[in-house]
Formats: structure tokens, sequence, C-alpha cells
């Protein structure tokens, strides 16, 4: 079991939802970016997942695609997101990459797969990759022990639920909303029925990703949801505090972690 298996079997033993945080590598440069990851951490985040800044981020909102521009102008590459995963997993994080797929084709795919495996890293996220076009990654997965984490969303067709639950590893990302990432003022209403039909094809964890960024949202999702995905407000919060991000990425994460263990409300 990876990093990110073993965080999501402890946080269902406690009874709650992992809350998992995302930030792109070497934002807003590579030092900083470790940084601000660390902070994370600090404040309670289970798992990190870590952004490789990409030109064209088709599913990224606006926050995170000014966040990607910002890390390649400040000199972003896949070795530098590698150096940014190892400094964080060598701290005991649970931590996946969350990467489009042709920077791995790039690199090489079952180089990528080494290389994140030797930097402590537990899998990928893959956004725009198909699990029945992923022949590639799926050996390389394999062979490194790699969690693989697909996506579905609320469009997709019980089958094409099926299958994609089928190539899953670690946990299964479920997108609540159509469209591309930034927080929403409330949870989606799709997500919950989402990950119901999800769990009639798995018993892996499920993740919810995209539109959650306040406690109380947080803590909605975690009603129904094994883990509790956050992105763009962490963005925003390091553009908002500059220098002081770090102390305000702590204390947001802070928040978030409260939400995902309220208890739900009875009577």
């Amino acid at each position: 079991m990876t990093a990110v298996g073993e965080a999501l079997r402890r946080c269902r033993a406690e009874g709650r939802a992992a809350l998992v945080g995302y930030l792109p590598a070497c934002f807003p440069d590579v030092e900083r970016g470790i940084a601000n990851l660390q902070a994370l951490l600090d404040g309670g985040v289970d798992i990190l997942e870590i952004g490789l800044p990409y030109s064209d981020p088709v599913l990224d909102g606006p926050v995170i695609a000014r966040a990607a521009d910002v890390a390649l102008r400040a000199g972003s590459t896949t070795a530098a997101v590698l150096r940014t995963l190892e400094a964080v997993a060598a701290s005991g994080a649970a931590a996946v990459i969350m990467t489009y797929w042709n920077p791995v084709e790039q690199y090489g795919v079952d180089r990528f797969a080494a290389a994140v495996a030797a930097a402590g890293g537990s899998g990928l996220v893959t956004p725009d990759l198909l699990p029945d076009e992923a022949e590639a990654w799926l050996a390389a997965s394999d062979a490194h022990g790699l969690d693989r984490i697909f996506l579905v969303a609320p469009s997709s067709t019980d089958e094409r639920i099926a299958l994609t639950v089928r190539f899953c590893r670690g946990f299964v990302y479920a997108a609540s909303v159509m469209g591309v990432t930034g927080v929403r003022e409330r949870a989606s209403v799709q997500a919950p029925e989402l990950v119901a039909r999800v769990r009639r094809y798995t018993s892996l964890p499920v993740g919810v990703g995209l539109g959650v960024g306040t406690a109380e949202q947080a803590a909605e999702v975690a009603q129904y949801a094994d883990a509790v995905i956050v992105g763009s407000a962490f963005v925003r919060c390091v553009f908002d505090a500059g220098d002081d991000a770090p102390a305000a990425l702590r204390k947001l994460a802070a928040d978030l972690a409260a939400g995902v263990r309220r208890m739900p409300a009875t009577g």
C-alpha cells in the first residue's frame, strides 16, 4: 500500500474524510513552493497533490492557470517538480503528482514513473488521460508500485464509471462539477449522486474535487466522500498573502481540516 493509501486508511479509521491539498510545484518558485506545501501539512492536510505546471492546462480555471504561468516563468521544470516531491515526501508526507499527460510522454512514461517512485511519491492524478488509452501508464504504474488516479465527472455514464474505476488505484477522483477548477459559492449538488454512482462499482475511496474552498463546504462534502480535495482556494491564498503565504496557508488548512472533522448534525 502506498503512503496515500495508508493516509486514507488512517482517516477512515478515525471516522472522517481526508483533506487533500493541491498546489502547483515551483509556485512562486522552487524553494517557496516547497515551504508552501509544508505549510499545508502543518495546517492539517493529510495528502498533498503537487501540480506539474503546464502551459496548456485544460482543466484548470484562471487562478490555477495563473499560478502555473508564474511557476513556468520562475523556471519550473520536470526535474524541479520531482525535487519538490522528494523534499515533501522526505518529511513523511503522502503525496501524488497531478499532471497532464503530455509532459509524462515527453519525459518517458516508465522513466517518469521510476522517478516519482524514487522521490517517494505515491502516484499520479491524470486529468486528461483515459484509462482505456493508458496502456503505457498502466504497465509503468504496476512496475513501480504507484497509484493511478483517473477522473470521473457528473457527465460520465455508468459504463464509463465502471471502466474507469476498474483501472484506478489509491482513490477515484470525482470532479464535483462540469467545467474547470475554481471555488464555487455553494458545494455541488451533483457530487453526492456521482459519489453514490461510483460506489456501485468500487470499494476504493472516492475523493471529491473542484469547487470546495471553505470549512463549511469541506464539512458538507466530508459527509459523503472519503476525501475532500482543495486547490484553487490554496492557490488564491498564496496570491493574496504574498510573503506571508506560509502562515496564511497554515490557517486556511487548519480551518478546512476542522471542517472535515466536523461531526454531522443530528436530530
